[in-house]
């Protein structure tokens, strides 16, 4: 007799802040969110949502500020069939704010997943979810001083969370992946720190209602994370989009689309992207609606409505409504920006 396999999945709204200003992916982020910059074909964003809507989520929360409104605009068009809710963070004042402001949205002690909206993750949240216990996402890193850091006991959980410790007592880097059972209790703890202007580093810190939360006795756990991929600088995120596209999840097309150009795998190409004369790949991206025309490009990233010409681009990211024509450079172009260098 066949097994009967019945999900249950208990209600949990996923929480993405993606209210900053994006400053090291600058002059990009002056005119788009850095969650919707493209990677390996799709938004930062896309695969945040695509991941945890995988792992049984249909309810969200976004944390909006800086150019929100594009943020509502990409969610409504490519996700219409999830509920989702927006919030809006005027002032920013560090994640700690920024989770308190949703509280309202949240049902009292309704269990929440809190995902950062830059932060592309390869993580067992299947795993995670069916856990008794609130958990923390982690991942060894060689300097953790830029990073919160979990202190774990021999028991398994965790005795400490710290914001960028000048002198670290653990290497496991928190990675922005929370799992919160105590909402309510994280609630209080993060609007006490806010009416007693409680700051560490000039900031709202979400690791210190955590800790409160585990001086109050709430046991949490740390789970490992297999990848993760923050994408706040122009390196990281082209070799983010490289490692992506080198994986099964996406189908280079091959060259008989395009007059007379070669495409070297992988790649990601909109449908809607024209390529003449030109020689593209490997590990590039090409957005909607694209036209290269007499160029070569390796290893970067095309927005949509762009235009080369005659150019040679290596390591570059390109931002849409874009015109380059001339030679060969290493180039971070902001968008509507039109550069003549023939």
């Amino acid at each position: 007799m066949p097994l009967l396999i019945l999900r249950i999945f208990r209600t949990m709204k996923a929480i993405i802040p993606v209210a900053g200003m994006g400053m090291r992916l600058r002059p990009h982020t002056y005119t788009q969110p850095k969650p919707l910059i493209p990677v390996a074909g799709k938004p930062i964003l896309g695969f945040i949502i695509d991941r945890l809507r995988a792992a049984g989520f249909e309810e969200f929360v976004f944390v909006i500020g800086y150019l929100g409104e594009k943020i509502e605009e990409y969610v409504s068009r490519a996700y219409p069939d999830i509920k989702a809710d927006f919030v809006s963070q005027h002032t920013r004042e560090g994640l700690g704010q920024a989770i308190y402001l949703t509280r309202k949205v949240v049902q009292p002690n309704e269990e929440i997943f809190i995902a950062l909206g830059d932060t592309i993750f390869e993580a067992d949240l299947e795993s995670v979810m069916a856990s008794p216990y609130s958990s923390l996402g982690v991942k060894k890193v060689d300097d953790p001083r830029n990073f919160g850091v979990a202190e774990i006991g021999d028991d398994g959980f965790l005795t400490r969370v710290v914001e960028k410790p000048e002198i670290p007592k653990s290497n496991m880097a928190l990675v922005g992946l929370y799992k919160i059972k105590e909402s309510a209790a994280l609630y209080d703890a993060l609007g006490t720190h806010l009416e007693r202007g409680l700051q560490t580093q000039g900031e709202y810190h979400l690791t210190d209602g955590i800790m409160q939360l585990i001086r109050d006795g709430v046991k949490f756990t740390a789970f490992k994370v297999q990848n993760w991929y923050d994408c706040g600088r122009k390196e990281i995120l082209l070799e983010t989009n490289a490692i992506l596209l080198k994986k099964d999840t996406h189908h280079s097309p091959g060259a008989e689309r395009f007059k007379n150009t070669i495409i070297v795998p992988p790649v990601a190409i909109a449908d809607s992207a024209r390529i003449e004369h030109s020689i593209v790949g490997p590990n590039v991206t090409i957005g909607e609606n694209t036209t290269v025309i007499y160029s070569i490009v390796e290893g970067s990233i095309i927005g949509n409505f762009t235009k080369l010409e005659r150019v040679v681009l290596d390591n570059s990211v390109i931002g849409s409504d874009t015109i380059i024509k001339g030679m060969r450079h290493s180039l971070n172009i902001g968008d509507n920006t039109e550069i003549d260098l023939s």
